[in-house]
């Protein structure tokens, strides 16, 4: 019956509305009751409009991730960590006209001659693979945006970071000092980072620059920019070294990269070192420590040598945050300073990391005091 309802509202290419929908299930002449009758809708309209099988699992509003891996297996990320869900399509064909249809809702091409394809939508971040890049059927990657925003004192109840180290990063941001956020995949980064440009005046111009829009702080005056892709001849894109380029003629109080994950690094590290005070950024790395090597990596991709990027980043960034996954959920690991060694490398230094019994001062924490102008009485 549900395919019956999906070639009914089709057929007149009228605008799908929850009446015509329920009009065309009691066309068929099955006698469904109220509630039978809304469930039918309901699916109808996910299969067409929504996530299909998918979208009851957005009930759940700790769930961050869903997971497609081939047509029997689903799974979500969240809050209450990754696990299998029961979900599954009755074929492979079923998973793929899903993902073609969400990724042409953005924009952009999925088929035999472009297999794996990523798009923004109003609400989701998809990416999707199709055969014979996989060999287990087509395979979707769902992150939700949830659009809420959380407090410090809220991440702080809930246990990503205690007491002090709240504290220390409200003065990292009203002493404007500049940061990184670092951690691997879905430890928080962009939660974080949003929380702490919340704490910024409300007189300052915050302009984000990001891949794909994600960054919503509580803030009034935040001015988004977001890439974008190529047309199928490769034409017409903007990245994220030319966005910050942009956005530094567009006279920001502080310049938030997303992401730095390529040659944007080298736009971000120079607006740093020209008077760009307060700005921030997240970055994919192991721990806090392993920094250095991930930025000069980074750094290889825009032309810069080891050494450049080692003495435009001591002089550029001053904390690098790090965030992990542990059973109790996401925390703050380590508060660390960006230094140059006695040999002349570029360190992380940790000043402040969390242990067993709370978080413990580390060999950077009287520099960080210093830096602060103040500190959590010890």
């Amino acid at each position: 019956m549900v395919s019956e309802v999906r070639q009914a509202v089709l057929a007149d290419q009228l605008p799908l509305t929850g009446a015509r929908l329920a009009a065309a299930v009691q066309s068929t002449g099955k006698l469904l009751g109220s509630a039978g009758t809304l469930r039918t809708v309901d699916r109808v309209q996910a299969e067409l409009q929504g996530l299909g099988p998918l979208q009851h699992l957005l009930a759940d509003p700790t769930v961050t991730d869903i997971l497609v891996n081939g047509p029997d297996e689903v799974w979500v990320d969240g809050a209450n960590g990754l696990r299998r869900t029961p979900v599954v399509f009755h074929a492979d064909s079923e998973v793929r006209s899903l993902a073609v249809r969400l990724i042409s809702a953005g924009g952009r091409r999925l088929d035999d001659g472009n297999p794996c394809a990523d798009v923004r939508l109003r609400t989701f971040r998809v990416h999707a693979v199709l055969t014979p890049v996989s060999n287990r059927g087509t395979l979707l990657s769902i992150r939700i945006q949830r659009h809420r925003e959380f407090t410090l004192e809220e991440l702080t109840r809930s246990g990503t970071l205690d007491q002090e180290m709240s504290e220390v990063l409200r003065a990292v941001v009203e002493q404007r000092l500049n940061f990184l956020i670092s951690g691997a995949t879905g430890t928080g980064k962009t939660t974080l980072l949003s929380t702490l440009l919340a704490l910024s005046a409300p007189t300052e111009r915050l302009i984000t620059v990001e891949d794909s829009a994600e960054l919503t702080p509580r803030h009034p005056h935040t001015v988004p920019l977001q890439c974008r892709h190529g047309n199928v001849e490769g034409a017409g894109s903007v990245d994220l070294a030319e966005l910050v380029r942009q956005a530094l003629r567009m006279r920001p109080d502080r310049l938030i990269v997303g992401e730095c994950r390529g040659a944007e690094v080298r736009e971000l590290l120079s607006a740093m070192n020209t008077g760009h005070s307060g700005a921030g950024g997240t970055i994919h790395s192991n721990s806090a420590e392993t920094v250095p090597a991930r930025l000069t990596a980074l750094g290889s991709l825009a032309g810069l040598s080891q050494e450049s990027v080692t003495l435009q980043a001591a002089s550029a960034l001053d904390v690098v945050v790090h965030l992990v996954r542990t059973v109790r959920g996401r925390q703050v690991a380590a508060i660390g300073l960006v230094e140059l060694d006695e040999a002349g490398h570029l360190v992380v230094r940790p000043a402040l990391v969390q242990g067993i019994d709370g978080c413990k001062p580390a060999a950077g924490w009287s520099r960080l005091v210093k830096l602060l102008g103040h500190g959590p009485d010890r």
